[in-house]
C-alpha cells in the first residue's frame, strides 16, 4: 500500500464542512470506481502545528503506481459528473502540498538487504 497525501488549506475557513462533504463526495467516486482504496481526511487540532502545516491532511491509500495512475487517468478523463466532482472540492482549496509514502522497509527493500 501506498500513502498519496495533500497537506491542504481551505480558501475561507467558514466552508470546512462544505469542504469535507465535497471530498466525501469526490473520494467516495473514486473509490466506488477502484482507484484507491480508502482515504481519510483530518483536521489541524487546537492550532497546534508549525508554520510549515497546513489546516487540512488527505491520506488517499492505493495499492501501487499503477492504481494512483489510474486515479489520476478518472480526473483526466471526459466526464461531466467527474469534473463536476473534482471542481466541488478543488475550488475551495487556497493551497496544497502532495507527498507520496510508502511502508519502510518494503518487500524489495528487505528481499535486497537480505542478500548482502
Amino acid at each position: 500500500m501506498n500513502l498519496y497525501t495533500c497537506s491542504i488549506d481551505l480558501r475561507n475557513d467558514g466552508v470546512a464542512l462544505k469542504f469535507a462533504k465535497a471530498l466525501d463526495d469526490w473520494m467516495g467516486h473514486l473509490k466506488s470506481k477502484g482507484v484507491i482504496l480508502d482515504w481519510q481526511l483530518y483536521r489541524r487540532k487546537l492550532n497546534l502545528a508549525s508554520d510549515s502545516h497546513r489546516d487540512f491532511l488527505l491520506q488517499i491509500a492505493v495499492e501501487d503506481l499503477s492504481m494512483l495512475d489510474q486515479a489520476f487517468f478518472t480526473l483526466g478523463a471526459q466526464d461531466e459528473d467527474v469534473d463536476k466532482l473534482y471542481r466541488a472540492v478543488h475550488d475551495l482549496i487556497l493551497n496544497a502540498d502532495f507527498g507520496l509514502y510508502r511502508p519502510f522497509p518494503d518487500p524489495e527493500r528487505a528481499e535486497r538487504m537480505a542478500l548482502l
